[in-house]
């Protein structure tokens, strides 16, 4: 068999694990061969957000935290093969995106830098498979903000030529593409998407996030609470912009709670997801105009039926669904993008969506470190 399969790996804001998939992308549209999940230790998570605030001994902490996670995500791809019974000689390349820790975009910096982890050099090493890397620091070279990535692929796989369609990335943070029959793609981060509320489900209830969004549904939306969240300088930026966890973070939350502190946790999870559901729609009303417009939710927000039903409140003329009405499950998309973006790479291929990003040009993305 050719070489035409490329392996993904997605570890995202929320740091709760790694996704893998292995994609054929021999015929035109993608076609995910396998997947598989890797739960990150509860030790690694903590170190995680711990450095994505400035703290102490940050550069050992951070030294170690790379080798840690380009072990785990050698290990998630060993995993991911026997699992599928794959061979290594059909698979082309990983595409990895790697584990944030900190993205500070321009605009919020005099020297702007985004900073992902997972070694890349010991990923290819353990699995023998050549490893695309750092997709993020070469848009941010050529003046993009680096993020968000994804929407590149989600206009070569998802582009109609019959409706507007929109895809809702809902992972820690939120990101929207919209892909309109005519006009050019767009995309860019609206804010949270389960950050706040999977900090929040651990703090009153120690689990990592709210399930279907059941917590969030026994409580009630503030209406003063979410008129505050909504003032986050952030979300006034027009795009391109990109956000993350340094923005939107338990410090921040709990600088806004310091008015409501008679409210009852639940109803607080229900504001938080509110205030996901809002940031998020808004965008999407002002790009669409809610006019023969899909709207395609995918990552873990996509499983909060909460979530979603609060998004078609919101959007009563579109039809909300996930993608995998698109023949991807939700939880696969950014690893599916992240193999297709290292298929890019390796064919000497741009990766990034100027109007996503801000880019000045299309690039090539990531590094490419050879088996």
């Amino acid at each position: 068999m050719p070489a035409d399969i490329y392996l993904g790996l997605m570890s995202g804001t929320s740091a709760d694990g790694i996704d893998a998939v292995a994609v054929d992308f021999s015929s035109p549209k993608p076609r995910v061969l396998g997947s598989h999940s890797r739960t990150l230790p509860a030790e690694i998570r903590t170190t995680i957000h711990k450095l994505a605030m400035p703290s102490d001994n940050e550069i050992d902490l951070l030294g170690q935290l790379d080798v840690q996670m380009g072990e785990l995500f050698a290990a998630t791809i060993i995993e991911l093969i026997r699992k599928n019974g794959l061979s290594i000689q059909t698979i082309a390349a990983i595409g990895s995106h790697g584990q944030t820790l900190r993205h500070r975009p321009p605009g919020s910096l005099t020297h702007p830098f985004t900073l992902q982890i997972g070694d890349p050099n010991i990923i290819a090493d353990r699995t023998g498979i050549t490893t695309v890397a750092d997709f993020r620091r070469r848009d941010m070279a050529a003046g993009g903000q680096g993020a968000p990535l994804v929407p590149a692929f989600h206009k070569a796989a998802f582009q109609s030529a019959e409706a507007n369609r929109v895809v809702v990335n809902i992972g820690g943070i939120a990101n929207i593409t919209w892909l309109p029959i005519a006009n050019e793609s767009s995309g860019f981060d609206t804010g949270p998407g389960n950050v706040l509320m999977d900090a929040w489900v651990s703090r009153h209830l120690g689990k990592t996030y709210d399930e279907a969004g059941v917590w969030a549904a026994s409580g009630s939306a503030n209406k003063a609470l979410l008129e505050d969240l909504l003032q986050h300088p952030f979300l006034a930026l027009l795009p391109p912009k990109s956000t993350g966890r340094e923005d939107f973070n338990p410090t921040w939350l709990d600088i806004c709670l310091q008015k409501y502190r008679d409210l009852a946790p639940e109803d607080i999870q229900a504001t938080l997801l509110a205030f996901t559901a809002k940031t998020i729609t808004d965008q999407i009303k002002r790009l669409s105009k809610e006019t023969n417009t899909e709207v395609y939710l995918c990552g873990g927000g996509a499983y909060n039926d909460t979530l979603r039903q609060a998004i078609q409140a919101l959007l009563p003329a579109c039809p909300v669904t996930t993608t995998a009405q698109l023949g991807i499950a939700p939880e696969w998309i950014e690893a599916t993008a992240f193999a297709w973006l290292a298929k890019q790479t390796l064919n000497r291929q741009t990766g990034n969506l100027c109007a996503v990003t801000g880019a000045n040009a299309p690039v090539i993305l990531g590094g490419v470190y050879y088996a």
